[in-house]
């Protein structure tokens, strides 16, 4: 597996600090990615974020949360001033966003889309986010995190 990515290239980029955190990924885990990714590692599920792109109206968006908690689509749209928010079909999601499902990171998109993280996760002195591909997880202060992505937070999963 190479630790090489265009997420971690964007945070060698901005000079943030980072560790990668590699482990056994099974896409057909019967629990979510992000759930299998936190057990892997024997982390905390609220630490280990989960990367989903979406839509808001018309408008993409990628929404960073923790791995237990489901995303709150009316409190995504009212977040971003929209109406009605709803996920991206994987199809969409790979291409907009440039990863594969399971590996998809808010770092190093190639089209980049407002970000938007969970507020509790911020709460945290570490996170643990997709490091842009399967199996790879990066460990980041989640104020670096909001920062290098020019990120908002808000109340937006349960």
């Amino acid at each position: 597996m190479s630790m090489a990515t265009r997420a971690t290239r964007m945070l060698d980029g901005a000079g943030v600090a980072y560790r990668l955190h590699p482990y056994d990924y099974e896409g057909d885990a019967a629990i979510g990615k992000g759930l299998q990714a936190a057990t892997a590692l024997g982390l905390p599920p609220d630490r280990v974020l989960k990367t989903l792109m979406a839509w808001v109206d018309a408008r993409a968006v990628c929404v960073v949360i923790p791995s237990g908690r489901q995303l709150q689509p009316k409190a995504l749209a009212a977040a971003c001033e929209g109406k009605a928010a709803r996920m991206m079909e994987v199809v969409e999601a790979e291409r907009r966003s440039g990863y594969r499902v399971g590996g998809v990171s808010p770092f190093g998109q190639p089209r980049p889309v407002p970000v938007w993280f969970e507020r509790d996760a911020m709460a945290h002195p570490a996170v643990w986010i997709n490091a842009g591909q399967r199996g790879l997880l990066l460990e980041i202060d989640p104020g670096d995190a909001v920062r290098v992505l020019q990120a908002s937070s808000a109340a937006i999963s349960r």
